[in-house]
C-alpha cells in the first residue's frame, strides 16, 4: 500500500552514461508523492546522502526496504516499488535492510506539503496523541472523523494513523534494545508498548527476530558499545550546521537550567514528574545526534525524544528547503555561507512564552539578570553531578502564585507572566501543535498580550512553525533593507512572502 510508483524503463537526462528510470504508471499511485519519482531514481543511482529518508526503497522479490544509501545493490527497477515513508513500507509488508538500517533513516518529510489536516494530525502522533489515546480521539481533535482521517493519511502518506504510531514505536524500541543494556521489559513500556507480549510480536513481525536475538546480533557486530544507560543516536539530514545551532542555543542558554558548549547540549528535565537531566552530542561516526539520559524513570521517553528532536530540528529537510529560497537572491549567498542552518527549538512552550515576555528574541537573548533571578527563586532543586544544572524551570503554577517583583520583574511583564500561566493552567493555551499558524499567532497574542512578532517568534520556537516570521526584529529588517534604510514591518512581510513556507529559515539566516 502506498509506493510512489512502480515501473517501465526510460532514459534520465544528464551528462554521461545513459541511465535508466522506471516510468511512472499513473494507475500505481496511491498518493501524492513527497519528491518526484524520477528525483527518487537519480538518487537511488547516485546513492546521494541528501536524500536519505526522504523514501524508500522496497524489494518486491526479497520483502525488504532499503534506504538510497544501501551498500547492498538493488533489484531490478521492474521488482522496485518507492514508498513516501518507512510506515507506508511495513504497512505493505516490507522489512527493515540490516545493512542500511532502513529504521534509523531520518524521519521523513513526506507530511509536509500534503494536506494540512494529515500534516497537523502527524504531528500530533510525534508528540504521542496515540500513545494514550485513540485515533477516533485523533479524529475529534482535527474536526473530523475518523475513517475520514484514515483515508487521508493512506492517501498522502501510504499507510493509517495507527501504522505510522506503531512503526515508530518499533524503531524507538529497536534502537534501545541495539544501543542501549536496559532490561527489555523497560525497553517495552518506555517506548510506547501496552504490554511485554505486543512488544515481542510487534518487533518479531518487524524485524524476522525476536528482541533477544536484535541485542544479540547488535552484540555481535559491536557497532556500538551497549551502555548501561540510556542512550539514543538520532538521525538527521545532512548539511546540518551544528556550530551556529549551538551558539544560538549558548546565548540563551537558561542559567541553573541549561548548560551549552561548543560540543554538547545539557539540560535539566522532568519526564512524567520524575527530574533528571539530559546531554547532547554530535555523533562523529555519522549523522546523527548522540542523547545520554540520566533519570529514574523512563516512562514518556517518546515525547523526549520528540522534544530533542525539536530543539535542534532533527526533522528539516535542508534539500528541500534551500530549493526553495536559493530562488532570491538576496537568500542565495546566504545559504551557501551557512548551508544546513536549522531553525532551533525549545524544550518546553510554555519556557520559550516566558523568556520572550522578559525580552528574549531572534536577535537579541533577552535579560540574563532577571531570568537568573526567576529560576533562582521560583525553579525547583534538583540534584545533578554537572556543576551549573541546579533547577526545573518553574512550572505555570509556580509562576501563577509567585511574587514577581522580587526577581526584578516589572509589574506590566510580571501581570502577562500570571495571564500566560493562568492561560495555561486553564489549557486555553496548549502549546500543542493542532491549529495553524494564524491560530497559533492570535491563541498566543491574546494569551500573553504581546505582538504578532514576538508571537511568531514563540511559534518558530515553540511550535516549530517553518512559516513563522517574526517581521519586527531590528536586525532581520536592516538586512533586508540592505544599503537603505530600514523597512517597515509591512514591508518585511510583504518582502518575505515569497519564501512561503520557509519564512522561520529565511529568518533564521537574514539574522546571523
Amino acid at each position: 500500500m502506498g509506493p510512489i510508483a512502480s515501473a517501465e524503463m526510460r532514459p534520465l537526462a544528464g551528462n554521461g552514461p545513459a541511465r535508466t528510470a522506471p516510468r511512472t504508471r499513473a494507475r500505481d499511485f496511491r498518493h501524492e508523492p513527497a519528491i518526484d519519482p524520477d528525483i527518487c531514481w537519480q538518487a537511488i543511482y547516485s546513492r546521494d546522502p541528501r536524500f536519505d529518508g526522504r523514501f524508500f526503497i522496497g524489494t518486491t522479490t526479497t520483502g525488504i526496504y532499503c534506504r538510497n544509501i544501501c551498500p547492498v545493490p538493488f533489484a531490478k527497477p521492474r521488482n522496485i516499488v518507492l514508498f513516501a515513508c518507512a510506515a507506508a513500507a511495513e504497512s505493505a509488508g516490507f522489512r527493515p535492510c540490516k545493512r542500511c538500517q532502513a529504521q534509523a533513516a531520518p524521519g521523513t518529510p513526506a507530511w509536509l506539503g500534503t494536506s494540512a489536516v494529515v500534516n497537523r494530525a502527524f504531528r500530533l502522533i510525534l508528540e504521542g496523541a496515540l500513545s494514550e489515546g485513540n485515533v477516533t480521539e485523533l479524529a475529534e481533535r482535527m474536526g473530523i472523523g475518523s475513517r475520514h482521517l484514515r483515508r487521508l493519511f493512506v492517501q498522502h502518506l501510504g499507510a493509517p494513523p495507527l501504522k505510522i504510531a506503531m512503526t515508530r514505536r518499533i524503531h524507538l524500541a529497536r534502537n534501545l534494545i541495539e544501543e542501549s543494556g536496559l532490561p527489555m521489559t523497560q525497553i517495552a513500556f518506555c517506548s510506547g508498548f501496552k504490554s511485554i507480549r505486543d512488544f515481542n510480536h510487534a518487533i518479531r513481525l518487524s524485524t524476522g527476530q525476536s528482541p533477544s536475538e536484535l541485542r544479540r546480533a547488535a552484540d555481535a557486530q559491536q557497532s556500538f558499545a551497549p551502555s548501561s544507560g540510556l542512550e539514543l543516536r538520532l538521525p538527521y539530514r545532512r548539511p546540518f550546521d551544528w556550530s551556529s545551532l549551538i551558539a544560538f542555543l549558548r546565548r540563551r542558554a537558561i542559567p541553573g537550567v541549561e548548560l551549552v558548549t561548543e560540543d554538547s547540549y545539557q539540560r535539566t528535565i522532568e519526564m512524567d514528574g520524575v527530574p533528571g537531566y539530559l546531554t547532547v552530542k554530535p555523533d562523529t561516526t555519522g549523522p546523527r545526534l548522540v542523547v545520554s539520559l540520566e533519570t529514574n524513570g523512563a516512562k514518556g521517553l517518546e515525547q523526549v525524544v520528540e522534544r530533542i528532536r525539536r530543539i535542534f530540528d532533527l526533522g528539516a529537510d535542508p534539500v528541500q528547503i534551500a530549493s526553495h529560497l536559493s530562488r532570491d537572491p538576496k537568500l542565495r549567498p546566504l545559504l551557501k555561507q551557512r548551508p544546513g542552518l536549522r531553525v532551533p527549538g525549545v524544550w518546553n512552550g510554555f519556557e520559550a512564552a516566558v523568556l520572550a515576555v522578559l525580552g528574549q528574541k531572534l536577535t537579541s537573548a533577552g535579560s540574563n539578570r532577571s531570568v537568573t533571578r526567576l529560576i533562582q527563586m521560583f525553579g525547583t532543586p534538583v540534584d545533578t553531578p554537572i556543576h551549573g544544572l541546579k533547577y526545573l524551570f518553574p512550572g505555570p503554577e509556580a509562576i501563577a502564585r509567585a511574587d514577581l517583583s522580587k526577581a526584578g520583574i516589572s509589574n506590566v511583564r510580571a501581570n502577562i507572566l500570571r495571564n500566560l500561566a493562568s492561560s495555561t493552567i486553564r489549557r486555553h493555551l496548549t502549546f500543542s501543535t493542532l491549529r495553524t499558524l494564524e491560530q497559533t499567532v492570535s491563541q498566543v497574542g491574546a494569551a500573553c498580550g504581546i505582538d504578532e512578532s514576538t508571537a511568531n517568534y514563540i511559534a518558530m520556537r515553540a511550535f516549530g512553525e517553518p512559516d513563522a516570521f517574526p517581521s519586527r526584529e531590528p536586525a532581520l529588517m536592516r538586512s533586508l533593507a540592505g544599503r537603505k534604510t530600514i523597512v517597515s514591518p509591512a514591508q518585511a512581510n510583504a518582502m518575505a512572502d515569497q519564501w512561503r513556507p520557509w519564512r522561520a529559515y529565511a529568518a533564521m539566516h537574514l539574522a546571523q
